[in-house]
């Protein structure tokens, strides 16, 4: 559920849509990181200024973390 919100909320503050994809990896129990992966050009769109962009993104994960119990942390990474 969090990685398909990710994927899609990624995908319309980009300029290349088709190059986002989004992994979840199991950390701990109850811990999970997600990475989202994205076009060099469109790295810094997703961090925003001051990193803003990002720290939204986080802000609305937390409130799966309310319902699922599950933290997260959340990567951006060029694509390579």
């Amino acid at each position: 559920m969090v990685s398909e919100f990710v994927a899609e909320y990624a995908k319309l503050l980009v300029s290349h849509p088709e190059d986002i994809a989004v992994s979840v990896k199991n950390l701990e129990e109850n811990y999970d990181e997600i990475t989202i992966v994205a076009n060099s050009e469109d790295v810094g769109k997703l961090i925003g200024k001051e990193g803003r962009m990002i720290n939204s993104i986080k802000t609305v994960i937390s409130g799966c973390k309310a319902k699922g119990g599950c933290n997260y942390r959340v990567n951006v990474e060029s694509k390579k």
